[in-house]
């Protein structure tokens, strides 16, 4: 993902994704390229650095028999973010379970994951939630 452009030219890197999926970590330094008018990190690229990582690592966790999407999110701005931001992503397996025994009759599952952007002192810069529908394969 370093090498992916929306990522790279946006100044977002990913330095931790755990071999399990079960763990992800994602910064974004503030540069000239990436600022908005008031010198804060532009919102879009505050969202874009959280896009993917809740349908990739459901995707890893949930193994090729489902199909997952994202389906809807939302962010809230808390405070501007300067420096260096960064966001987690936890993958609990209770909720990998949970998912897979609600797919398990082919109905689809849709479920909000939240993620905070925090800055360098540990203060919340945005709230992100994404919406992830999961659905077992048909004929698995």
């Amino acid at each position: 993902m370093a090498i992916w452009p929306p990522f790279r030219f946006a100044g977002i890197r990913v330095p931790t994704i755990a071999e399990d999926f079960s763990h992800a970590r994602v910064e974004l330094r503030l540069h000239w390229y990436n600022r908005n008018y008031v010198g804060a990190h532009f919102g879009g690229n505050l969202f874009s650095m959280t896009d993917p990582f809740w349908m990739l690592l459901l995707m890893q966790r949930l193994g090729p028999d489902y199909m997952v999407w994202d389906r809807a999110g939302e962010i809230s701005f808390e405070k501007p973010g300067r420096g260096t931001v960064h966001a987690e992503f936890h993958v609990d397996p209770a909720v990998v379970d949970a998912i897979r025994d609600a797919a398990a009759g082919g109905d689809k599952v849709l479920r909000w994951f939240e993620t905070e952007v925090r800055d360098q002192a540990g203060d919340v810069v945005a709230r992100v939630r994404k919406q992830i529908y999961v659905r077992r394969k048909r004929g698995r």
